[in-house]
């Protein structure tokens, strides 16, 4: 939509330079890992709180549409401005505001990314759990959005879980403070959580005091190839039924494996595979690497095998962390989505998959964080043929779908945005629905803040 001159007046004013509305910046601000995109009308790139409420209030009076953005790696059209209006980049506000480590918290701005806030924390021997697949460029206020995860959620929990506390600004324009430096609290509604994962529809976050834990002093990873996927996937509901959590617990399909033997990994042929990492004490860590061991002995296992020093734990994960990639090579287009369900029907979510794979004949490839039940499952196709585009279309509501049935949700980690929203409907009842844009209207009484995005 045309954004009217005086509107234009005002937020030069209010911006100076961090007021966009050159081409350039435009199309830069347009997209995200979803590979969707559509133009903002400008681009504000504020760089203080106040200049953040004064946007909201001078595009709230224009109803005007603003779309908050990190930096671009969500997978779901989340940031992307669909129906025009202006984009809110938050790369200029990203400063680590404290280090508090005696509170083993950190106060940050939305802009600073999550590899940056890893290195500055190391000195303090401290870490923020959440670790995306692309920790190194994603950024914090993006993480907050999409409430990410990443491997190391099934023993520290993700995004939300990580989070004491927000300051953000609603769509009504009103600066609001939520939560705090500590980790207990029994005092009103907890509006943090509520934040965390709705994908800038409700307010902007412009600050966040994060929750951080010690780095562990050791760590080691257990490598476990199965026979076929139900006994790997029978493993991951024992080890998460004994006492000790893994670190991380990661699946890789049989499609999976074939993948990464024909990119040169050196990965023996199995039905199926885990990755586990074990962290702890020095003293601690031997029986860790026991129980969990343990665990993923039994039926259906091929061979099992361990590495403790740095060097050969990075050889074991760079065929996890090489999947992904190398997934454009069977097929370059590519569906990927991140269901989730209870890790007791792991099992049924890994078969029901295979079974589409062979109604729809198509490759699809099954991977992910099976410590938390969330998997991604990859639909592998070639966007010039129409009929197998057709089928990929087809093969898609049928794993979300699969995904309810199996008591889970359409996301473990990377939301709804434009991507899954018509499938929201088949999630929740209308009464649970109305009530979430009931949530919407009091946050954003105009509907300005992304709009068209998370519910239908």
């Amino acid at each position: 939509m045309a954004l009217p001159d005086a509107l234009i007046a005002e937020l030069s004013a209010l911006l100076g330079d961090g007021w966009r509305m050159d081409d350039a910046t435009r199309a830069a601000n347009g997209g995200d890992d979803s590979r969707r995109h559509a133009l903002p009308d400008a681009v504000a790139q504020p760089r203080t709180c106040e200049q953040v409420v004064a946007l909201v209030r001078a595009c709230r009076a224009h109803g005007m549409p603003l779309v908050a953005r990190g930096a671009g790696t969500g997978t779901t059209g989340a940031a992307v401005p669909t129906q025009g209006g202006i984009a809110v980049s938050f790369a200029r506000m990203n400063r680590i505001l404290d280090i508090r480590a005696a509170d083993r918290c950190a106060v940050v701005e939305p802009g600073v990314l999550n590899g940056t806030l890893q290195q500055a924390l190391q000195p303090h021997g401290l870490f923020w759990p959440p670790d995306p697949s692309s920790a190194e460029l994603c950024s914090i206020g993006g993480n907050l959005a999409t409430n990410a995860g990443g491997p190391r959620a099934v023993k520290y929990g993700a995004t939300r879980d990580n989070v004491l506390g927000l300051a953000a600004v609603t769509g009504a324009g009103e600066l609001i403070r939520v939560g705090g430096a500590y980790t207990k609290a029994s005092a009103g509604y907890d509006l943090t959580r509520l934040l965390v994962g709705s994908e800038g529809t409700l307010a902007l976050i412009v600050e966040a005091t994060l929750k951080l834990a010690p780095r562990p002093q050791a760590q080691a990873g257990l490598r476990a190839f199965y026979r076929d996927a139900a006994s790997a996937a029978a493993a991951v509901s024992r080890l998460m039924a004994q006492p000790v959590v893994p670190a991380m617990l990661e699946f890789m399909d049989r499609r999976s494996l074939e993948l990464l033997r024909r990119n040169g990994s050196d990965v023996p042929e199995a039905g199926a595979m885990l990755l586990i990492e074990a962290d702890g004490s020095f003293d601690a860590l031997p029986d860790i690497l026991a129980a969990l061991g343990g665990a993923a002995d039994g039926d259906g296992l091929i061979d099992m095998d361990v590495a403790q020093d740095g060097l050969a734990r990075d050889k074991l994960w760079a065929a996890r962390r090489a999947l992904s990639p190398a997934l454009r090579s069977i097929a370059p287009g590519k569906i990927n989505e991140d269901v989730v369900v209870p890790v007791s029907r792991i099992p049924d979510l890994v078969a029901g998959v295979e079974a589409l794979a062979d109604e729809y004949a198509l490759t699809i490839v099954c991977f992910g964080h099976a410590g938390n039940g969330n998997l991604h499952v990859n639909i592998l196709y070639h966007p010039d043929d129409a009929d197998e585009s057709a089928r990929a279309q087809a093969a898609l509501p049928r794993v979300f779908e699969l995904a309810l049935a199996l008591g889970g949700a359409l996301s473990g980690e990377h939301g709804i945005g434009l991507s899954k929203r018509d499938f929201m409907a088949g999630a929740y009842d209308p009464a649970t629905l109305e009530t979430m844009r009931a949530v919407k209207r009091a946050f954003d009484p105009d509907g300005i803040l992304n709009p068209g995005k998370l519910l239908p």
